[in-house]
Formats: C-alpha cells, sequence, structure tokens
C-alpha cells in the first residue's frame, strides 16, 4: 500500500514499492516549482541541515530546507552554476560558474557574497582539500586552480583539455581528474601542482564522474560511450575492469562501510554496484526521473540525494533514497 504525506513542498513516501533487501529506497522528494533547466551538483549542510543545488540553466544556487522539506531561498546572480562545495567544518560554500568562469564564496550562514575568484571560463567542478584549507576548482579549456579560504589564487595545474570530476586522497597528496578530451585520467601532485602520471582509457570514452575506494586502492571511472565504469588500480594506474552501467552519468559515490558504488544516469536510473568474487556486479537498478544525472551521497545520514529537473509536467526535485 502506499501513502503520500505532503509538507511546504516535500512528499514522504511510505511504503512506496520498497522490496526486502532493495539497497536502495525513495522515502522523499523536495520539489522546487521555480526552476527550469539543467541541475548540476549538490553539497550539504549538515549541521544547518540545508541543501545547496545549482540549478546551472536557472541560473540560481536552491537552499533547500531538509528538516522541512521546502525552498529555503533560490539565490540569484549567477552565471551557469556547476560546482559547488564547502568545507564540513567552515563557514563558506563555494560556487563555481561555468557562464562568467569564476569561483563566488558565499557565508555558509548570511547566503551572502564574500568574495568572487576570477579564473578565466567553464569553471566547472569543485573540491575542498580539509588538510591545505584549499578548493580545488577546475576550468578552462584545461586546468585545476588551487583557492585559498581568502579567495587567494594559490596554484595552478595545466591539463590536456577540459576538467571533469575529480577525486582528492586523504593519504596522500595526488589529485585524479578526468579529462574526457583526452581520453585519460591525469594524476596531479597537489603540493606541487604538477601532473605525475597520465593513464589512458581503454574500451570506453567520454569519462565524466569519478569515485575512490582509497582503502582498496581503486578508482572508478563513470563512462558515456559505452555507458560503463572503468576500474584503475590506483598503486599501478592500470585499468583492471570494466562493467556496463547506466546510460548519462554524470555523478557517482563509494558507500565504504557498505562496498558499494552508486552510479546516477540521466537515462532515469540509480545503478547500484558491489564487490563479488573480484569483480564488480550490478545489485540493482532503481528508477528515479529522466534527465536525472547529478546527486549527493551523505555517508553519515545514509542518504542518497538526486536531482531531476524539469520534464514535461514533471516539476524540478530533489528525490531523496534511503541506503539500507
Amino acid at each position: 500500500m502506499r501513502h503520500a504525506l505532503f509538507a511546504a513542498g516535500l512528499v514522504f513516501l511510505i511504503g512506496a514499492g520498497r522490496q526486502p533487501g532493495d539497497p536502495l529506497s525513495r522515502v522523499g522528494e523536495i520539489r522546487m516549482a521555480d526552476v527550469q533547466g539543467r541541475i548540476d551538483h549538490l553539497t550539504i549542510d549538515a549541521e544547518g541541515r540545508r541543501l545547496f543545488v545549482a540549478a546551472l540553466g536557472n541560473d540560481t544556487v536552491e537552499v533547500l530546507d531538509l528538516r522541512g522539506g521546502s525552498v529555503l531561498q533560490s539565490l540569484r546572480g549567477f552565471h551557469e552554476p556547476q560546482g559547488i562545495g564547502q568545507p564540513l567544518d567552515g563557514n563558506l560554500v563555494g560556487v563555481a560558474n561555468g557562464g562568467s568562469g569564476d569561483l563566488v564564496l558565499l557565508g555558509r550562514a548570511s547566503l551572502r557574497v564574500l568574495r568572487t575568484v576570477a579564473l578565466g571560463s567553464d569553471a566547472d567542478n569543485v573540491r575542498f582539500d580539509a588538510a591545505a584549507r584549499r578548493f580545488y576548482v577546475g576550468y578552462g579549456s584545461g586546468a585545476i586552480a588551487a583557492v585559498t579560504e581568502d579567495g587567494r589564487r594559490a596554484g595552478n595545474v595545466q591539463l590536456p583539455d577540459h576538467p571533469e570530476s575529480f577525486q582528492l586522497e586523504s593519504g596522500g597528496s595526488r589529485l585524479f581528474v578526468n579529462v574526457p578530451g583526452a581520453r585519460a585520467i591525469v594524476v596531479v601532485d597537489r603540493q606541487t601542482m604538477q601532473v605525475q602520471g597520465r593513464w589512458p582509457l581503454t574500451g570506453a570514452a567520454a569519462n565524466y564522474p569519478m569515485a575512490l575506494d582509497e582503502a582498496a586502492h581503486r578508482l572508478f571511472v563513470g563512462c558515456r560511450r559505452p555507458a560503463a565504469v572503468l576500474e584503475f588500480d590506483t598503486t599501478t594506474g592500470t585499468q583492471v575492469g570494466v562493467v556496463p552501467t547506466v546510460g548519462d552519468t554524470d555523478d557517482m559515490f563509494y558507500d565504504a562501510t557498505r562496498q558499494r558504488l552508486y552510479v546516477i544516469g540521466g537515462e532515469g536510473f540509480v545503478d547500484v554496484f558491489a564487490r563479488r568474487g573480484g569483480a564488480l556486479q550490478r545489485l540493482a537498478r532503481v528508477p528515479t526521473a529522466a534527465g536525472a544525472r547529478t546527486g549527493l551521497f551523505v555517508p553519515a545520514e545514509d542518504r542518497l540525494y538526486v536531482a531531476a529537473p524539469r520534464r514535461g509536467n514533471a516539476t524540478a526535485s530533489v528525490l531523496i533514497y534511503s541506503v539500507r
């Protein structure tokens, strides 16, 4: 039996088609009635129970209340916001604008613009290095900039083409970067901001999202041509596996507790993989919505948030899944 509870834009789904043993169960939806166009990446203010959504096609950052399930504020003045990230123990939110090519630093409490850092063009993915207290931002025709919390450019590394997703290892200084135009992963030392290596892709191309299992020395790379996940050994740079997956992926996350990989695809599904006998095997294909290809996994909450754009009569929303 299916029931729905509505509260200020939030739909809680109780018993909505759950099956015993499902790795993901949809438990809610926060609707963003005024959002048009493509939605890019997300970040969370865990302490304030807010979700920040880069609504690229709407030129806004949507601030969602996770307690009440409503849109708290729609922040305007952005130009194709793409990447978004923040230090978990800090007071900033970094938003990368693809249209204006800059990194905007917002006060996490005030939501006001504190600093704007010009990068050049097409500012894209954002990551924060908690040890070095730096934002890393991919941009332009091939570069990653290091930016301090006070808005100072602290370093720059040139790449062979525009970077997409990248991951920072916590037990070392390497930065793994997807560069689809070069059909490669570029490895950067983020202390020296120098390229250390280049790992070619075989069997697939259009490598956009990326996830890291640092404990097992594995890097997972999501590709669109064909739709597949490539697996690399980070100690050798060798490609050690490939599995087919959902199409049009733009975000993927590794769940270290359960040793699972969540691959979000615009084809309208999340594929859930686990390691069986040394290889990745798909546990489930969970329905989402057409065009929903970005999201955020929050391990501390056992929640996966998936951003669904407006399509036809369907309002833009964030779909909420319980991980179990």
